[in-house]
């Protein structure tokens, strides 16, 4: 009886220390796993939490955090694609609190999620994972494979966005910087984002299915 409950007391300390780590180290989850306390969804889709994991359903749509604005901070996601084309984002600077899907686009960056855009989107540096979409080009594009766990980390210092995506540095853009003209309907206006605001976390199109399951913040270091 002894070994058993000794077994299952080792699970539990298994289980808890990645949260504990990840407390000892500064960062905070801003997702808890369970629910979506703390999360408002507009927009068409939705998010679910299954298996301790947030699942985009459907869209297109935003699940942005209600409790605080981020500014000056590492944001970090870890997610995986379900199938090559899936779409997704991480939206970062948001003005205010968004009242549709295409408020955050025009008012906040979107760091893009996607490795295979369908034929009516462009296949270029500009609308790839780690690329400020149609903003900031990522310089390469070290993604994992579908169905593997990627790990982006956005710094937001002050005016600059820093995005690091598995280890390696794919964007480092700053107010200011050139930027092309805006070419379609569905990109971003082309204007300065405050350097604190709301982040969220887009569902794109019927089909695609992907999963978060961290999204943590830490203030940068002094």
């Amino acid at each position: 009886m002894k070994r058993k409950f000794d077994w299952v007391l080792f699970g539990i300390v298994l289980a808890f220390l990645p949260y504990r780590l990840g407390a000892e180290e500064g960062w905070r989850p801003l997702f808890n796993g369970k629910d979506l306390s703390g999360w408002e969804h507009v927009g068409p889709g939705s998010f679910v939490v299954e298996d301790g994991m947030l699942k985009t359903v459907g869209g297109m749509g935003l699940l942005w955090y209600t409790r605080e604005k981020i500014g000056n901070s590492v944001l970090r996601v870890v997610y995986k694609a379900t199938h090559r084309e899936d779409n997704a984002g991480v939206f970062i600077r948001i003005s205010d609190a968004p009242p549709d899907e295409w408020f955050a686009v025009h008012n906040g960056y979107e760091v893009q999620i996607l490795e295979q855009p369908p034929p009516n989107m462009p296949n270029d540096p500009w609308h790839t994972t780690g690329a400020i979409y149609s903003i900031s080009k990522a310089t390469s594009r070290p993604s994992k494979p579908a169905g593997e766990w990627n790990t982006i980390e956005i710094t937001l210092d002050g005016p600059r966005t820093l995005v690091m995506l598995n280890g390696e540095k794919v964007n480092d853009f700053r107010e200011g910087d050139p930027i092309p003209p805006r070419k379609n309907w569905f990109e971003p206006q082309r204007r300065p984002r405050r350097e604190a605001g709301y982040i969220g976390l887009q569902n794109h199109h019927a089909g695609a299915e992907v999963y978060f399951k961290e999204v943590l913040v830490k203030p940068l270091a002094k």
